[in-house]
């Protein structure tokens, strides 16, 4: 299954649209306090990769936060571990996108704003 992506330039005009952007950060929890992409009107949600990798052992609870009815963009430090993630919530019929080269490649392209 092929995982959709958004480039960081495609995620920065959809956020500045009118859209309500859900961003799903699955970076541990203190990278995610450190820094993460924020915006007004941005729903952010941080699950720790691991809880989403291990859902078949009764973490489902971990994810009922998640929205069905809207895209979910997901990222994490580089994007490898946010497509394997999206991969497991698309095979629950959730709507993600991965941002592609994760908050690395976000950090550069704020660099050239």
């Amino acid at each position: 299954m092929t995982v959709k992506k958004i480039s960081p330039e495609g995620l920065y005009e959809k956020m500045k649209g009118q859209e309500k952007v859900v961003l799903l950060d699955v970076r541990a929890e203190e990278k995610y306090k450190a820094f993460h992409i924020e915006e007004a009107g941005m729903e952010n949600i941080n699950i720790n990769k691991s809880d989403i990798f291990t859902l078949a052992e009764d973490k489902e609870a971990s994810i009922e936060s998640l929205p069905k009815d809207k895209e979910i963009i997901v990222t994490c430090t580089t994007g490898n571990s946010a497509t394997k993630c999206a991969t497991i919530l698309s095979e629950r019929e959730y709507d993600v996108v991965v941002l592609d080269g994760g908050i690395t490649a976000w950090k550069k392209y704020l660099e050239t704003k």
